[in-house]
């Protein structure tokens, strides 16, 4: 292995990969060497503009993964672009807030769009990529959980940190039953991240002040130490921690 390209050839398909996190984990992967597929939903320019920022070492596609099947053509469209993918990062997520009072109609269309983007996409993803997997010799999955999916959120988020929970459980689950085949499983979940979602979020807790003051650490995370964890996860050497959840949540929660 490379020690300063760790990630050297690696193909990797990141879903929400054009902004936020997304766009910090391209990045760091490409800087360790990898060759990142970057999915966007609606997003172009700014994956577009990321494309450029990174050299043109990668490729796009979109797929709006609140429909049904958009993760298979999202899959499709990745391999045909790549020909084979190596690990697949399941970052793409959505946060709502529905009121425990509201509109029963409204209540269950936000709990299956939340339930859509947060999970089904990334399972049917997931089970696409274990058969390709199977294929090429093996690969990894890597979920991006988040610290709600341990400790539960606010009473207008249930479903965020439903969706949440499930891709831990999933997260596990894959490990337990794939891993004899070289297909291994982790999870990072993470806490506040000062991103444009968890900035956007911080008036339902009082205001980013408030919320600062709740984190042991006196900040969110950054974007690009979640893009760090990932990389690590991805690493040949990193085998030992499948099915593992990797905590980022200064201090706010510990297990």
């Amino acid at each position: 292995m490379n020690a300063a390209r760790p990630l050297d050839g690696l193909k990797v398909l990141v879903t929400g990969g054009s902004r936020g996190v997304g766009a910090a984990i391209v990045r760091r992967l490409v800087a360790e060497g990898a060759f990142p597929i970057i999915h966007y939903s609606s997003s172009m320019s700014h994956a577009e503009s990321l494309l450029r920022e990174i050299g043109g070492r990668g490729v796009l596609v979109r797929g709006d993964l609140s429909e049904e099947k958009a993760a298979e053509r999202v899959w499709a469209e990745a391999v045909k672009a790549t020909g084979r993918i190596d690990a697949l990062v399941n970052n793409a997520g959505m946060r709502t807030e529905i009121a425990i009072d509201a509109d029963m109609d409204d209540w269950r269309a936000a709990w299956r769009k939340e339930f859509q983007v947060n999970l089904f996409s990334a399972m049917d993803l997931s089970a696409l990529a274990i058969r390709h997997f199977r294929e090429i010799g093996g690969g990894r999955i890597i979920n991006v959980s988040s610290v709600t999916a341990h400790r539960g959120y606010s009473g207008d988020t249930i479903a965020y940190g439903a969706t949440k929970a499930a891709l831990s459980n999933a997260t596990k689950t894959i490990a337990r039953n794939f891993a004899a085949e070289k297909i291994y499983s982790m999870a990072i979940a993470p806490g506040w991240i000062s991103t444009e979602m968890g900035i956007a979020a911080a008036p339902s807790y009082g205001g980013e002040e408030a919320v600062l003051r709740g984190i042991p650490t006196g900040r969110m995370a950054s974007p690009e130490e979640i893009a760090e964890m990932v990389a690590f996860t991805l690493r040949p050497s990193q085998i030992a921690m499948t099915g593992s959840t990797l905590d980022a949540n200064n201090g706010t929660y510990a297990r």
